[in-house]
């Protein structure tokens, strides 16, 4: 996303990974990871002003022609992709 949103000043984008479901770490839970319960309160305390309405038009503008389309081949696809990845860094 950075890449798309190169425009941005570095810190703009924040990485984070939400999980639904019944996923369960036997660790702790790492840096950056939540649940789709906290989503909501996560968002909720970014308060820090990054960017302009109109900068966040454009964020959004690019970030839609730039997804891939939503069907259940495109989740089947991102599956595959995360499958793959994991397994070759286990290597």
């Amino acid at each position: 996303m950075q890449g798309l949103l190169d425009f941005l000043p570095p810190g703009a984008v924040k990485s984070i990974v939400v999980f639904s479901g019944d996923a369960e770490f036997k660790t702790k839970t790492p840096e950056g990871v939540i649940e789709i319960g906290q989503l909501t309160e996560y968002v909720r305390q970014q308060t820090a002003v990054v960017m302009s309405p109109n900068r966040l038009q454009l964020c959004v503008g690019r970030l839609e022609t730039a997804r891939l389309a939503l069907s259940g081949a495109t989740d089947v696809e991102h599956i595959q992709s995360l499958a793959r990845r994991h397994r070759n860094g286990a290597d």
